[in-house]
């Protein structure tokens, strides 16, 4: 017996003696993560982000300082909200939330299990009725998340080559990562860029035995562009490739509460139309409409769904009633009419306001001015987010102002003059 003082030790198979000898573990070289330097890396760039809850998604609350993982206190000032993609400010909508709770009450709080066991309910049939009469698609079907939507579509579709624009969204480029596809990258928004690389492409050996899709959002989050999609369908077609759209940025806003592709008519072009529940539908989860084809595939391919619990009937049952009043009520109205006011306001005071979408960046340029200007509006109450590197290219650091439907006009002012105070102060205007 040894000392029990004695390291312990493990079964030595080199038996050079009739007994069994024991030595001590050999420490190995750490090959673990060093994550405080990787952290120290972030902080030095400036790229170090923190969690700031707030007391509830509406056009104002209360926000705490960084909790650091304690538990936060709300005693700031209440500040206007310019910073969500709650366009239509459907979250704090009675009518919204009592579907929910109706939902939750009767098929209950979560599904349980994949749709493909038994956690597919009445509830998810009627959200993807609802969203295939709004899209003039066949069928559509609901996921966990816009997220799930776009990796599991394009891996199950298992393209060859994908074409794919530059500022396309993190979802859609890990998709295409995860896919095997060869990816080709055409320039922003510009159908003369994409047939140049379709071009480029049939002339190689084997073109014609590949399959192609392009994939493109049609509202870009960061830069509030919207895509040309008339004359990427008119390229596809020229080519036979398929083409997908994200409309994650624009469900609910356009045409009858459709997106982009209601909004020119090109429900008949587009091959797979996707899109989120979390955005202008005030609840959680990704859709695809298209054809029953498609629909049939993605059931049983596309591993975000087939593997993961099924769409909480809640968010489902909230996601129909919010898609319901974007066709029927007033709010998309009334946030164009917000959108008008504010993009007015931001280029008479000489700020630079690009695209044509209800996202509106104020491009500043230089990283300290953005934060500068960000920490500006934040001081007058005003939450409106600094975009910086990775997300946007250096050197185009940019303020990205979103409104809502239930933002009234008094908001909107408050929000133009904290802009003007700001901007004065920092040296932008």
């Amino acid at each position: 017996m040894t000392d029990s003082n004695e390291p312990r030790g493990r079964l030595d198979t080199n038996r050079d003696s009739e007994n069994t000898r024991l030595t001590p573990f050999t420490r190995m070289e750490d090959r673990g993560f060093d994550l405080e330097d990787r952290l120290d890396t972030l902080v030095e760039h400036d790229l170090k982000r923190s969690l700031a809850p707030a007391d509830r998604v509406a056009e104002r609350g209360y926000f705490a300082s960084p909790s650091g993982g304690e538990l936060p206190v709300l005693d700031a000032e209440e500040a206007l909200v310019f910073a969500s993609n709650n366009y239509l400010g459907l979250t704090a909508d009675k009518r919204v939330q009592d579907a929910a709770r109706q939902a939750g009450a009767t098929v209950g709080t979560g599904a349980g299990a994949s749709r493909l066991v038994t956690g597919d309910t009445l509830v998810h049939q009627d959200l993807e009725r609802l969203l295939a009469e709004t899209k003039g698609t066949d069928r559509a079907l609901a996921f966990s998340s816009g997220y799930a939507a776009n990796v599991g579509t394009i891996t199950a579709l298992e393209p060859d080559v994908i074409f794919s624009d530059e500022r396309n969204h993190a979802s859609i480029v890990d998709g295409c990562r995860l896919s095997g596809a060869e990816t080709v990258v055409y320039d922003h928004c510009n159908a003369a860029s994409l047939q140049a690389e379709l071009a480029a492409r049939a002339d190689r050996p084997g073109a014609d035995d590949e399959s192609w899709l392009i994939v493109t959002d049609t509202v870009f989050s960061m830069d509030g562009t919207v895509a040309p999609l008339e004359s990427i369908c008119d390229v596809a077609e020229e080519f036979g490739a398929w083409v997908m759209v994200d409309e994650a940025h624009a469900t609910g806003l356009y045409a009858d509460g459709g997106g982009i592709v209601q909004a020119e008519g090109l429900e008949n072009r587009v091959h797979v139309q996707l899109g989120t529940l979390s955005k202008a539908l005030a609840s959680q989860g990704g859709y695809v409409a298209g054809s029953d084809a498609l629909v049939e595939l993605l059931v049983n391919q596309a591993r975000p769904f087939v593997f993961s619990t099924g769409l909480t009937p809640m968010a489902a049952a909230a996601a129909s009633e919010a898609l319901h009043l974007a066709r029927h009520s007033d709010a998309r109205e009334r946030l164009w009419e917000n959108v008008a006011h504010l993009r007015d306001g931001f280029e008479s005071m000489g700020f630079e306001v690009p695209g044509e979408s209800q996202i509106l960046p104020i491009v500043v340029g230089d990283r300290e001015d953005a934060l500068a200007l960000e920490a500006g509006i934040r001081d007058r109450n005003v939450i409106a987010p600094a975009i910086r590197p990775p997300t946007v290219p250096e050197g185009s650091c940019r303020i990205r102002v979103a409104p809502t439907a239930a933002h009234d006009r008094n908001d909107v002012v408050t929000c133009l003059e904290a802009f003007q105070a700001a901007g004065t102060e920092v040296g932008l205007l």
